[in-house]
């Protein structure tokens, strides 16, 4: 954002006072001469003309992200597509009904970004389907490779680095929802013991890995 900063200006002004002398009364009449007065002429310098550049008040138009539309770990036979999620209702990441299919948070990072966190859930199961490729996450081996594939058809490689299980209580949201840093892919999906009561499983599985250069 641009910022205009208006400087104020002071100028000062300079007086000169000037005094006449008499003859004191009396005095004798002196014979006059005649008296000449000079006039100085004080004449400027002309100001030169200073050209200043103008930057465009335009801003450079925002990148637009390119979502990933794929993502595979062969050593653990994921292969899913993927498809842009946001937030539902009640705050938590949406998420596609069908666990074979992926959701990229696109309020976050895309793989072409120069950094932050892509971030690609999925369910675990659902009563409607069979249960998800996503499901194997806690068997990826650190070191192995994950490959991410987007819209416009570049892959990009990345390096296992962990694989956590975190009660849902404490997940870390912030640091792996991150918009800045250090670029990464965090993938996550349900895990642990499962409440038949609430439905829900009690931990997330989260896979993190770093690009491959």
């Amino acid at each position: 954002m641009a910022r205009a900063i208006a400087g104020v200006g002071a100028s000062l002004a300079i007086v000169l006072a000037l005094t006449a002398c008499g003859s004191p009364p009396g005095a004798a009449p002196s014979a006059s001469a005649p008296s000449a007065t000079a006039t100085a002429t004080v004449t400027a310098d002309p100001t030169p003309a200073v050209e200043v550049p103008v930057a465009a008040a335009t801003p450079s138009p925002a990148r637009r992200p390119v979502p990933p539309v794929r993502v595979v770990a062969a050593s653990i036979e994921v292969d899913v597509p993927v498809v842009p999620v946001g937030v539902e209702a009640g705050g938590f990441m949406e998420l596609p009904a069908d666990p074979a299919i992926g959701g990229w948070y696109r309020f976050g990072a895309d793989p072409a970004a120069s950094d932050g966190n892509v971030v690609i859930s999925a369910h675990v199961d659902s009563p409607a389907y069979p249960i998800g490729p996503f499901s194997r996450l806690r068997d990826l081996p650190v070191g192995d490779v994950v490959e991410v594939t987007d819209a416009a058809g570049d892959m990009r490689k990345y390096a296992v680095e962990s694989v956590t299980y975190y009660p849902k209580a404490e997940l870390p949201v912030d640091d792996l929802f991150a918009r800045s840093g250090a670029r990464s892919l965090v993938l996550i999906t349900c895990g642990g013991e499962f409440d038949s009561r609430t439905g829900r499983y009690a931990d997330n599985v989260v896979a993190i890995a770093t690009p491959i250069t």
